[in-house]
């Protein structure tokens, strides 16, 4: 009949669903490994450069965001 798949099909469609599943796992693993690396490492740059205080901007100066400035607190474009 025309519309039958075989045991010998149903079983390489199983094995084939297995082995890309174990590689999704795998590289979900890795990115998850590479990701929490790549945030330490940036985090220890921030650190030695001052990065992570904030940002140096003082009231009146242009900003684009809250860490711009030195109070925190950005608003239309200048630190307050």
């Amino acid at each position: 009949m025309k519309g039958q798949v075989s045991a010998e099909m149903l079983i390489l469609l199983a094995v084939v669903i297995a082995i890309v599943a174990i590689a999704a796992v795998y590289l979900m693993n890795a990115a998850k490994q590479g990701g929490e690396a790549v945030e330490s490492r940036v985090g220890e740059v921030l650190q030695e450069s001052g990065g992570a205080q904030g940002g140096t901007g003082q009231p009146g100066d242009p900003c684009d965001t809250n860490t711009d400035c030195l109070s925190g607190l950005c608003q239309y474009g200048y630190c307050r």
